[in-house]
């Protein structure tokens, strides 16, 4: 049996999907009940759980062969450390009392890193959390998501703009499918290694220029490439909806991208192929 928590998001639900096509049994936990519906009609056991409950958590993880996980960044939260905290203390905790073999996390580029890159530092407390656990982690960990489009498609199919907030437009990037992501996730649950370690997840690479190309061809409009100067990160982070200290831990995270500090640095790296015209195209289409 094998856990998957966030399996309404995007890379849970790969994981969950990948996992009941290969025949595996899988017990999915959501925090609604008609989340959990819809995955009992795919054949999955479902929990309605929330993360921070380490009693409940742990009630779930039992008998399990191993757990997939990753950390909520919630934009409503008074304190981003404090809310990270709870969960980690929640699901570590939950780990070690099941005595959960193996655990695959959702990661990111600079998770080796304790400061300096804004919301990733929360995931650097989670791997050490997890490796204190008792459980094997398998800590995937990628770039930049190709679903990030997303994120600037209102304002493009608006007015015609494609904000970047780096210092160059031009400068590629590895940039990830989260359902390719997801199909590593379930590979790695049902291949438990021997240690612990660090997969760093490399995609095709684009410019932010290359971005707005593909996204302007898929929307049928030219996109015009306006780089944000980083002295007004926040600032415009604040006028798009972003609560002040929201604005300043991602200014961060946009920053630390720029100095390197994303970049791969795992125990080793896997490839994926998938393309960011499929990925923009199934935006769309949702």
């Amino acid at each position: 049996m094998y856990v998957v928590a966030g399996a309404t998001g995007r890379v849970g639900s790969a994981t969950a999907r990948s996992l009941l096509a290969a025949g595996c049994e899988v017990r999915v936990l959501v925090r609604r009940h008609a989340d959990a519906a819809h995955w009992a009609a795919r054949g999955a056991e479902t929990r309605v759980v929330a993360l921070d409950d380490r009693a409940m958590l742990g009630e779930a993880l039992a008998g399990s062969a191993g757990f997939f996980t990753l950390l909520p960044f919630d934009l409503a939260v008074e304190d981003l450390d404090a809310h990270a905290d709870r969960l980690i203390d929640s699901i570590a905790g939950a780990v070690a009392d099941q005595h959960v073999p193996h655990v695959v996390m959702l990661s990111s580029g600079g998770a080796d890193l304790a400061e300096g890159t804004g919301p990733i530092t929360g995931l650097h407390r989670f791997e050490q959390a997890l490796l204190a656990s008792g459980a094997t982690l398998t800590a995937l960990r990628s770039g930049h998501f190709q679903e990030k489009v997303a994120d600037v498609l209102d304002v493009a199919r608006s007015s015609g703009v494609y904000p970047v907030f780096a210092a160059s437009a031009d400068v590629p990037h590895s940039m990830v499918a989260t359902a390719d992501i997801g199909t590593l996730a379930a590979q790695a649950l049902r291949s438990r290694p021997a240690d612990s370690e660090s997969i760093d997840i490399v995609g095709p690479s684009y410019s932010e220029r290359a971005v707005a190309g593909l996204l302007g061809d898929a929307l049928g409009r030219e996109l015009v490439v306006t780089p944000v100067p980083e002295d007004a990160w926040s600032g415009a982070l604040v006028d798009a909806g972003f609560r002040p200290h929201i604005a300043v831990s991602l200014a961060e995270l946009y920053r630390a991208d720029e100095r390197g500090l994303l970049d791969p640095r795992g125990d080793r790296s896997v490839r994926v192929d998938t393309g960011l015209e499929m990925t923009i195209a199934r935006l769309l289409a949702s």
